[in-house]
């Protein structure tokens, strides 16, 4: 079994958690049934998985559930005397947005308290917003992933203290020694021709065979332009067609999003395919990078402008799409092939991963940065970018961005292929572009634990 983070934090919620639902929302193929199966099996003695897609597809069993009382009549149908107490019975609802109104009775099966539950789901995002009454306060809705380079490096037998040990080196701003610095490069170049698919990695553990990764990459590259079900055709062809622009936009020079280019159309714009595009992104099948041109801390409260870049949610779908078996154009960082796109596309992965909402920043007077995320350790912004080639030194855009005194910019970062950490008097910190696997969201990292302050004595108090 891969080993995977989320796993972790599956265990702790389902042992400390106990008067909430967790709902698990994730692209598809990404291994959130297995995970859930495997955790939930370790810690009570009474697990039931219903798929809610298959018995949409087939039974039917529960499409006329509305009540509490009905759930469990079908239930008891269907795992008959597995059922056993709240204590060591789980109840798995996957694929839960086959059925939005069982979204909403997750409420009272909560507040009836007879077993546990989890559920998990590919288009969570979407259902919840076409359900009427959602359940908040009764459930806890967590993201899911593909593997990071990280959980990447442990299925091909990477310990967690070496990893410890090259993590110290980078906050420590120090570089690693050649022979680890080319090993690690290797592996990173391994990870954007396999990306993060269990399937996938598994099958590159298994045997290293190329062409049987680029199958499988190429099997779920065909379902996620396919399955968009609950749209009708028009709007599914639309979806289908921005999916396919992807990989072409990504080679362009702005990357982004050209709305007249969909369907050809100049008087074509944002509003148009809104719809669309929060599809791609709920689904998380793509990932959206969105535009601001004048970023200040937090992003979120930032202007954002209607511009956005989509990176597919895995890089080692891109490259499938990108070189299909010619990996030697990656391996071997042929010169005549701009791997910056590949690059963008796994750095945009692992910030993601780790919780940091995606921005770039983007002005007409000054140029485009890949990346922005917040910098809560001087309560700023943090500008990245990506290079692949020997100019790493060359950013004009990023050296006005820093320039710009309204932006308060205190650090900055270049990932590259560079071996040495550098920083220089502007405060741009060059360093390898595997580093990107310790970058995350810092409000996450640490618990910040308050200290009350006594009630000071009071000698007396005078009434007028």
């Amino acid at each position: 079994m891969l080993q995977r983070k989320f796993a972790t934090e599956l265990s702790r919620f389902l042992q400390d958690e106990p008067n909430k639902i967790m709902l698990v929302n994730g692209a598809r193929q990404i291994g959130k049934s297995y995970l859930i199966r495997f955790v939930s099996q370790q810690l009570f003695a009474h697990y039931i998985e219903i798929n809610l897609q298959e018995d949409k597809e087939g039974a039917r069993t529960f499409a006329n559930v509305h009540s509490v009382q009905d759930f469990y009549v079908q239930l008891g149908v269907f795992a008959g005397n597995e059922l056993g107490t709240r204590k060591d019975t789980i109840v798995f609802l996957d694929e839960i947005q086959a059925y939005p109104h069982l979204l909403t009775l997750l409420k009272f099966l909560n507040q009836d308290a007879r077993y546990r539950y989890i559920a998990s789901g590919s288009q969570l995002g979407i259902a919840l917003k076409m359900t009427p009454s959602t359940p908040m306060g009764s459930v806890a809705i967590k993201q899911m992933y593909p593997l990071d380079f990280e959980e990447f490096l442990w299925a091909m037998g990477v310990n967690s203290e070496s990893i410890s040990a090259i993590r110290s080196q980078f906050e420590k701003r120090e570089m690693l020694n050649e022979s680890l610095h080319e090993y690690m490069m290797r592996m990173f170049r391994f990870y954007l021709i396999v990306g993060g698919m269990p399937e996938a990695v598994n099958q590159f553990v298994q045997d290293q065979n190329i062409t049987k990764v680029r199958a499988i990459q190429q099997d779920i590259i065909e379902l996620y332009r396919v399955d968009a079900s609950q749209y009708d055709e028009e709007r599914k062809l639309k979806i289908r067609t921005i999916y396919d622009l992807i990989p072409s936009l990504l080679e362009n020079k702005e990357k982004r999003i050209v709305y007249r280019d969909i369907e050809h159309n100049k008087n074509k714009r944002y509003e148009h395919y809104e719809e669309e595009f929060e599809y791609l992104t709920a689904s998380g099948v793509a990932m959206a990078v969105r535009a601001i041109s004048n970023p200040h801390f937090p992003l979120k409260e930032s202007g954002q402008k209607n511009l956005l870049k989509l990176y597919i949610n895995d890089v080692g779908l891109l490259t499938s799409l990108l070189y299909n078996m010619n990996v030697n154009a990656i391996l071997e960082d042929v010169k005549s092939i701009n791997l910056g796109t590949v690059y963008e596309s796994a750095v945009a992965q692992e910030l993601h991963a780790h919780g940091c909402p995606l921005f770039y920043y983007d002005n007409k007077k000054l140029g485009e940065v890949d990346f922005i995320i917040d910098d809560y350790g001087n309560l700023s912004v943090l500008p990245i970018e990506v290079k692949s080639g020997k100019d790493y030194y060359v950013h004009s855009a990023l050296d006005k961005f820093i320039s710009n005194k309204d932006y308060s910019v205190r650090d900055a970062i270049v990932l590259c292929n560079r071996r040495e950490i550098k920083t220089d008097k502007d405060g741009v910190t060059y360093m390898p572009v595997y580093y990107a696997m310790f970058i995350q969201d810092t409000k996450t990292t640490t618990d910040v634990i308050l200290s009350l302050p006594s009630m000071p004595q009071m000698d007396s108090i005078t009434l007028d």
